[in-house]
């Protein structure tokens, strides 16, 4: 049996050795699970109906069109080459075509801190957030109240410590700021300060990200620096289904093409109220509103950084009710991940939206086969993939630790086996059969893979039951808000430095109290 020698010479056995291993750090590089592991190996539709559907989609562009057009709208698609005619845009199957082929791919997701950078490109999977739950949860009893600002930073600083959970786009709403515009501003505002992680938003109107731009900038630290590595994208619904254009949104998308930021181009229809009760058409609806805000974006500038983001969301039929944690809604979202392999275009679609109302067993087999399914798809970007209940309508702090733990183990499903002459492992069985003591727990090869094969749970449980019981007989929420509280009572970041905060609230209305941005404010 492989032996570590201690600093006085003497030997210890392969249990410390392993001990010793498990504790110290890896690189980035040598870690198990990491941003952008390859998925792709799940595959819901047959690659003829893939065909299938991009033809419907095709057919439904070019003949039933979209609705509602703005007057920019329609000025910047007929001059690309779309038809407006009965009040109504149509697109012809060549302009369609000719936008995927010549569509922005492999740009990146930009992280102020360099190391969250996204490449959201081939079958690369990144788990993140998203949402607008209009209440957070206690864990404990149940209880639902209003979401408010200081919330929504929280969530952020806490994001800022999940190594599973890989960009932050906004959870939750500020209920305590009623006004739109100051809504759009401090959401933008409070994310930023509390994550140096990838972060998207979205704004009401233009009128409100015109006003943000500045912000961005300053942070940045100059427009240059902004348009070279934009760390914001807008998460953008300029589609009311079924195939209406969505005035305001319309004009936030404009807005942000102009200002060198990312749009995802997010189609949200519910299956069987806003979209097709089938699957399939569901699917063949969604992606024709995506391709069509492809079109949008391109005919505004040419290369200009898109995400496709298929959204579709499921009815509980019985009642007309979103179900997120539908096995329905897990194969429309790897559909969707499918669909966006076919194009060849970066994409983003949800998962993790479980139906239960606290984190609970029902919630815990939603989230993970719904995750599941669009991380094995190759979905790029797995928005809302953790801390969410209620269909979205509620949000809790201890579920983004739980999920995050979850969200490793699947990473881990996603990057798969490795099979290479030394994985396979011979030489290491003829050495243990041959030579050994016939077991592996100190061998050579079992310490070296300790941390580059093997992930390791921070919140889930594997002792044994004496164990357990010893150390308090806790269960995931418990242990989940031992983690919360360590983090959220110390790590109180500064991404956005003193003296460019100070500008910035000078030039906007910044409600998040700085007291509550700094140790010891107490609230935790």
């Amino acid at each position: 049996m492989a032996m570590v020698l201690e600093q006085d010479g003497r030997r210890r056995g392969g249990r410390e050795a392993r001990r010793e291993l498990r504790a110290r750090e890896v690189s980035e590089d040598a870690r198990v699970v990491r941003p952008g592991i390859m998925g792709g190996r799940f595959l819901p539709l047959d690659p003829r109906d893939v065909l299938r559907v991009h033809e419907a989609a095709l057919t439904a562009l070019a003949t039933i069109g979209f609705g509602q057009p703005p007057a920019s709208t329609v000025a910047a698609l007929t001059a690309a080459g779309a038809e407006y005619r009965d009040a109504r845009i149509f697109f012809p199957r060549a302009l369609v075509e000719d936008t995927v082929a010549s569509a922005a791919r492999n740009f990146t997701l930009f992280g102020r801190d360099r190391r969250h950078d996204l490449h959201p490109s081939a079958h690369r999977v990144h788990f993140g957030t998203a949402g607008a739950a209009v209440h957070m949860i206690d864990a404990r009893t149940g209880e639902y109240r209003e979401s408010t600002l200081c919330d929504l930073y929280d969530i952020a600083r806490l994001v800022d410590r999940l190594d599973n959970v890989h960009f932050y786009q906004r959870s939750v709403v500020p209920r305590d700021i009623p006004d739109p515009f100051e809504m759009d501003i401090n959401t933008a505002y409070a994310c930023l300060a509390g994550t140096a992680k990838h972060v998207g938003t979205s704004f009401v109107k233009g009128e409100h990200l015109q006003a943000a731009l500045p912000m961005f900038h300053a942070i940045a630290g100059s427009e240059a620096a902004w348009r070279a590595q934009p760390f914001v994208s807008l998460s953008c619904c300029f589609v009311v289904p079924p195939m209406r254009f969505a005035d305001d949104a319309c004009s936030a998308l404009e807005t942000a093409v102009y200002a060198g930021m990312p749009v995802l181009l997010l189609s949200a229809g519910q299956a069987g109220a806003t979209a097709p009760a089938a699957l399939a058409g569901a699917l063949v609806q969604t992606v024709a509103e995506c391709l069509a805000g492809l079109v949008y974006v391109n005919a505004l500038k040419p290369g200009a950084p898109a995400l496709f983001g298929p959204w579709p969301f499921v009815s509980d039929l019985r009642t007309g009710a979103m179900s997120g944690g539908s096995g329905e809604q897990a194969l429309l979202t790897a559909a969707c991940a499918q669909m966006g392999r076919f194009y060849d275009l970066p994409t983003g679609s949800a998962a993790g939206m479980t139906d239960s109302k606290i984190p609970d067993s029902q919630a815990g087999f939603e989230k993970a086969y719904t995750n599941v399914l669009a991380g094995q798809a190759g979905l790029n970007l797995v928005y809302e993939s953790v801390g969410m209940h209620a269909s979205l309508l509620g949000s809790c702090l201890e579920s983004y630790v739980i999920d995050d733990d979850m969200l490793g183990s699947i990473l881990r499903t996603i990057k798969g086996i490795e099979i290479t002459e030394a994985t396979l492992s011979l030489e290491a069985m003829r050495e243990v059969c041959l030579e050994g003591p016939g077991h592996y727990l100190g061998h050579q090869q079992t310490l070296d893979l300790m941390q580059t094969e093997y992930l390791y749970p921070t919140v889930s449980d594997r002792t044994s039951p004496k164990e357990w019981k010893e150390q308090g007989s806790t269960d995931s929420v418990a242990r989940a808000g031992t983690k919360l509280r360590r983090i959220l009572s110390k790590h109180y970041p500064t991404h956005i430095p003193p003296e460019v905060d100070s500008a910035i609230r000078v030039m906007l209305p910044i409600r998040l109290d700085p007291a509550q941005m700094h140790p010891g404010d107490g609230r935790w």
